[in-house]
């Protein structure tokens, strides 16, 4: 149901009649699934975001693993619906980060893969700062310390060790995700720091891991942004058209054609590339 309400409003959005397109079907649909998306207050996009695409991976995977028994004699059925674990949505936004873990006591070296749609960077300035400042602080190494330890399978104990992200998959598309929303002397608010961000050329190359054959320059191809404070605040969209190129203002029913040099926004929370 989820699939083919998100089908319907890519139909409407894609075949020119409309002015502008309100997504009220799918986001009924996706209600019933996520009953806390479905209520009239404000909620975060980035949780929304991850909401959408976790629901629409499931559809479209269900989808494929019928397609496939349908092709396939009765006997070969049952293992096919648990290996399915691929969709449109992995192909699309999947990467796979490698924790490299070494212990500081026996230098003894363990990897930790993890899968990831978002990337969450920290905003590492209250004023001005650019996405390699962030994406330079995220990649850093860290020391575990205290109750950070970890075990160490050849100690066999818990000891300091020290951790380094690097990226062995890069998917086609990125998203990062602006953590404007910070914790400050117990109080949570929301950073308004200018985060300066390329629109083209944006080289991934230093965070990728050598054994990654990955394209590792990327294009910003859309924008989320949040104008606001914590409890109130209003969603707009920045959208480049993969056809024409040119950029898109999506402010709810006013969708107006934008220069590139107005991209740049102290609003940006989520970075498509």
């Amino acid at each position: 149901e989820s699939a083919t309400a998100f089908g319907c409003l890519m139909s409407d959005m894609w075949l020119g009649e409309f002015d502008y397109v309100s997504p009220e079907a799918f986001h009924s649909v996706f209600g019933k699934r996520y009953p806390a998306f479905s209520k009239r207050t404000q909620h975060d996009a980035q949780e929304f975001l991850i909401c959408v695409l976790d629901d629409l991976h499931e559809a479209f995977k269900e989808v494929r693993a019928q397609l496939r028994q349908e092709r396939q004699s009765p006997g070969a059925r049952a293992s096919t619906r648990s290996s399915s674990g691929t969709s449109i949505i992995t192909q699309l936004f999947e990467g796979q980060l490698n924790h490299g873990i070494r212990c500081l006591t026996c230098k003894a070296h363990t990897d930790r893969p993890e899968s990831f749609t978002v990337l969450s960077l920290p905003i590492p300035s209250t004023r001005v700062c650019s996405l390699q400042d962030c994406l330079e602080c995220f990649f850093q190494p860290d020391t575990l310390t205290l109750n950070n330890q970890i075990h160490c399978y050849r100690c066999g104990s818990n000891q300091d060790a020290t951790v380094k992200a690097s990226i062995t998959k890069a998917p086609q598309i990125i998203i990062f995700h602006l953590k404007r929303f910070a914790w400050q002397d117990k109080n949570r608010r929301k950073l308004s720091t200018t985060v300066c961000y390329p629109l083209s050329d944006l080289d991934l190359s230093p965070y990728i891991s050598t054994s990654c054959r990955s394209t590792t320059e990327y294009s910003l191809c859309a924008v989320v942004n949040h104008a606001g404070d914590l409890d109130y605040g209003h969603y707009t969209a920045f959208c480049k058209h993969s056809v024409t190129k040119h950029w898109y203002s999506f402010d709810d029913a006013q969708v107006t054609k934008i220069p590139d040099s107005a991209v740049q926004a102290d609003t940006a929370y989520l970075l498509f590339y």
